[in-house]
């Protein structure tokens, strides 16, 4: 046994070799800390001195510096995944010889400024953020690259592809072909997965015991749960969803329990795309999803984004949400006045199954295919996906919903989101099936907010839920045909 493994400090120990061992695997955390403090280093050359060791670790086996010099630009959505690009950018620089520098916009005008970019097939920016849907329309028309050939012939050694879960690996995967399975045979990779969300419950233990309630268990126990919060809460509504005229209300919290009560958005009949909204499984789900809003939502539910959702929740308005976990994460701090009141939950709408079906949004990370600069930026996405710089996200800033098995795994991270009750625990009931539940296909936009339309009728009582489903049905089937799909 040397006595290194002792747990001993070597005599005359140099601080670049314990962190080169650390970063080696060779010392563990608790080891590392007793001797860093037994050298006299403080935080701030510790943290140095390891980001100088993962460096040298990731240059010793793969020639980061061989696009020395270029210049990437990137185009970025304002979100916490960028912040914490934007915070270890440094590390990149000095590891490649690479400048980089982006635009960043916020979310309500971000997509347009990507599709403006792309459809005018500009040179300007190599990579950029985007989620998986969105890919469905930028991938076929030929405006980003098919990035199977970087991961699999162009990658770091340690670049873990593998690593990545493989739920989000399939779903920023598609074939270009509608109807055909994501992640499917021939399929194209699109973009790599940066980081999620999950669809679960964020609620407030303050109002729940308050009220006497639990956390509900199913759909129809949460309609319970929400019209007793309504009731007896003193001015909070039960629940909270979205509601807007637009494809963001159906693919979180609403997809999640459709998909959990067996329902499908599409059918493949004869090698064309049927609407199946208007199926036994989906009526069924709907209306006690209608009725949920109709008696224990916001007064306003058809005005209702992401930015209302959570607002609310971290105002003490809501009891609970069905939606995004980095939302109800987030809410939990800053200024907001419920911050410490609020906990996490799985859910199964189903009563009859016990696993969750949580669609998930994806930020992801795609190549330009008009970029001249392929091969720089390629290493520019592997570094800003890999362990390394997901692990400073996780530990160091807002890098709440990680892509890789390891980071969920490094204790460091775990004590830090273990303040938050119930958080690593429903991601790790629902991670096993959490991936994208759509039908790819080139009208997801379209044909989703004529759904979120829809319900929108249905809630204000101005269509029954099976009668508002089948012109739904046939809606988007005329569309279907339209456009030669159907």
């Amino acid at each position: 046994m040397t006595r290194e493994t002792k747990g001993e400090r070597p005599v005359h120990e140099k601080p670049r070799d314990l962190f080169d061992a650390f970063v080696a695997g060779r010392v563990g955390r608790r080891e590392l800390l007793r001797r860093t403090a037994a050298l006299g280093l403080g935080a701030t050359a510790a943290t140095t001195l390891l980001n100088a060791a993962q460096t040298r670790a990731l240059a010793a086996d793969y020639n980061w510096k061989a696009h020395q010099g270029t210049a990437l630009k990137l185009l970025l959505n304002k979100h916490p995944y960028a912040d914490a690009m934007i915070a270890d950018i440094e590390t990149f620089k000095n590891l490649t010889g690479m400048s980089v520098t982006w635009d960043i916009f916020p979310e309500d005008v971000y997509f347009d400024k990507v599709t403006a970019a792309l459809s005018s097939r500009s040179s300007e920016y190599d990579a950029f953020m985007t989620g998986a849907y969105q890919t469905w329309q930028y991938g076929p028309a030929g405006w980003l690259v098919d990035l199977n050939e970087y991961i699999k012939g162009k990658s770091a050694p340690n670049y873990d592809w593998d690593g990545v879960l493989e739920g989000l690996r399939a779903s920023t995967a598609w074939s270009g072909k509608p109807g055909d399975a994501l992640g499917g045979p021939g399929a194209k990779q699109w973009c790599v997965p940066w980081g999620f969300e999950l669809n679960n419950i964020s609620y407030n233990q303050r109002i729940f015991e308050k009220v006497g309630v639990h956390v509900p268990k199913n759909l129809p126990d949460m309609l319970e749960v929400a019209a007793k919060i309504t009731k007896d809460a003193g001015g909070p509504y039960g629940i909270g969803v979205r509601g807007s005229r637009s494809w963001a209300t159906i693919h979180p919290g609403f997809l999640s329990g459709y998909t959990n009560y067996g329902g499908r958005d599409f059918e493949m009949q004869g090698g064309k795309l049927k609407a199946a909204m208007n199926s036994p499984q989906s009526k069924e789900f709907t209306k006690l999803w209608v009725k949920m809003i109709q008696d224990s939502g916001p007064k306003n539910w058809a005005t209702y984004t992401w930015y209302q959702v959570g607002t609310d929740l971290g105002a003490g308005a809501s009891g609970m949400i069905y939606d995004a976990d980095i939302l109800g994460y987030f809410m939990n701090g800053g200024d907001n006045k419920e911050r410490g009141h609020l906990a996490y939950a799985a859910f199964a709408a189903n009563p009859k199954e016990s696993t969750p079906t949580a669609n998930v949004w994806i930020w992801s990370l795609a190549m330009s295919n008009f970029s001249t600069k392929k091969d720089a930026a390629w290493d520019f996405i592997q570094w800003a996906t890999g362990t390394d710089h997901d692990l400073f996200g996780a530990r160091k800033m807002d890098f709440v919903k990680p892509v890789r098995t390891k980071v969920w795994e490094d204790p460091e991270f775990k004590q830090k989101i273990g303040s938050y009750p119930g958080y690593l625990q429903q991601y790790t009931e629902t991670a096993p099936k959490a991936k994208i539940y759509f039908t790819p296909q080139p009208l997801f936009f379209n044909l989703t907010t004529d759904w979120a339309a829809a319900l929108q009728r249905m809630v204000a009582k101005e269509v029954p839920v099976d009668e508002g489903l089948d012109k739904l049905a046939e809606n988007i089937n005329r569309q279907l045909k339209g456009a030669g799909l159907g």
